[in-house]
């Protein structure tokens, strides 16, 4: 779910456009699976420099194909929720599994 900042940029043609453009130029597979010699189908055009308010209308971080990564909802869980947990002892693990986390020792 995008920020409310975001909304409109991507339902952007121009968006859009650069998401597919972006996706069939790499396959179709995480990026980020296919470095690990897993082929799995991609799901999120993810923006290695996050956006944010400030850079919204920078079209060298929206629409800009070298910040883009194209990874499935494992890995983009990966990078936005590694360090969180999800539930109550769950977390994600550097491969985007969730996993119980060990109950702390004494």
């Amino acid at each position: 779910m995008s920020k409310e900042y975001a909304e409109s940029f991507y339902q952007s043609m121009a968006w859009k456009k650069c998401r597919r453009g972006y996706i069939d130029s790499v396959g179709g597979l995480c990026e980020r699976c296919l470095r690990r010699k897993k082929f799995k189908p991609g799901k999120i055009v993810h923006h290695i420099k996050y956006i944010t308010e400030e850079n919204i209308d920078d079209v060298y971080i929206t629409l800009n194909w070298s910040n883009l990564e194209y990874l499935c909802q494992d890995c983009h869980n990966q990078e936005h929720h590694a360090n969180v947990m999800v539930d109550k002892g769950l977390t994600f693990d550097k491969e985007g599994n969730l996993i119980q986390l060990s109950p702390p020792s004494n």
